[in-house]
């Protein structure tokens, strides 16, 4: 398993991936506007290889450039499928390579996310997770209903809430979110009601309402294209859907719940880097710094006077 950083990382490994690929390639596409991934589709049919995209049926202000990226692959010999419009908006963004690889990204397959935002993906050959993504695939490609069956699949609308709800609700030390625009009322309240159990949360995003407790700070330097929360320094969450009622009820989302060391330490790391840009952590830093230095200082004090009653 892999989590896949990004601008760091860019578009490389999701092109190489395809590169790569032998017998198949599925992606699910939201937006894509990166010539490197176009060419990399058609060079994978050019070779044999059996590719096939479900295209949003729509999206806001970028439609006529998903028309013309389905006609450009579907010159190019590629299977193209459009999305129902039985949802909101169909947002979800995975590929999955020969059938055993399987991509759940936060980012589309843009300049602007992959080059220029932080964001995440997570790469897993679980044998589970890759044939229930299969599942949702097959589905709305044909446009038939889909049936969870697997926890940590993450799909909205059809188990995100009640995954994510209870995935919020087993915390018990600590919460690291990014999110752009957490809303969802319930959610929020579940929010403060772990940090009132003393639960560290800290978001890199927004919340819509001030929750007690929950520590919000905008995300520095860097747009933010992602939703992802780690739970306790050992579970972690990766997907497409912020926490809100919109995204949670009413569109195609897609998200993983994984547990792997690597991709925790990392993500950890990333998120802590991130964190200590705000300026919550820049104070309580200097906050920190200076109670450090007045108790160097009173140290140095009680030494003297200790130095001087010896000498009498």
């Amino acid at each position: 398993m892999k989590l896949l950083v990004q601008p760091d990382q860019g578009i490389t490994p999701i092109v190489s991936a395809i590169k790569k690929a032998q017998r198949t390639v599925q992606a699910m596409i939201f937006r894509a506007d990166l010539a490197e991934v176009q060419q990399a589709l058609e060079s994978a049919v050019g070779r044999g290889v059996a590719v096939h995209t479900l295209i949003a049926h729509t999206n806001r202000g970028g439609e006529k450039r998903l028309r013309k990226l389905e006609q450009a692959l579907l010159e190019a010999g590629v299977t193209v499928s459009r999305t129902g419009d039985d949802l909101v908006r169909y947002h979800g963004k995975m590929m999955i390579i020969d059938r055993r690889t399987l991509f759940v990204m936060g980012f589309n397959m843009t300049h602007l996310d992959a080059l220029a935002s932080r964001s995440f993906a997570v790469v897993t050959r679980h044998k589970k997770l890759v044939q229930e993504a299969l599942k949702l695939f097959d589905s709305d490609a044909t446009r038939q209903p889909y049936v969870p069956g697997l926890e940590t699949f993450v799909v909205s609308p059809d188990n995100s809430r009640q995954q994510l709800t209870a995935f919020i609700k087993g915390a018990t030390k600590q919460l690291l979110i990014y999110d752009p625009k957490i809303a969802d009322r319930p959610v929020i309240r579940l929010l403060q009601e772990r940090a009132k159990n003393g639960v560290d949360i800290r978001v890199l995003g927004k919340v819509t309402t001030k929750a007690e407790g929950v520590l919000v700070e905008k995300l520095p330097k860097l747009r933010l294209h992602v939703r992802a929360i780690l739970r306790d320094g050992r579970h972690l969450f990766v997907g497409s859907q912020s926490l809100r009622p919109l995204e949670l009820d009413r569109r195609r989302e897609v998200g993983v719940i994984v547990r792997a060391d690597d991709v925790v330490k990392q993500f950890q790391t990333v998120f802590e880097a991130d964190w200590a840009l705000t300026d919550l952590a820049r104070k309580a830093a200097k906050k920190e710094k200076k109670h450090e230095k007045d108790d160097d200082d009173a140290q140095e004090k009680g030494d003297g006077h200790a130095d001087a009653a010896a000498a009498k």
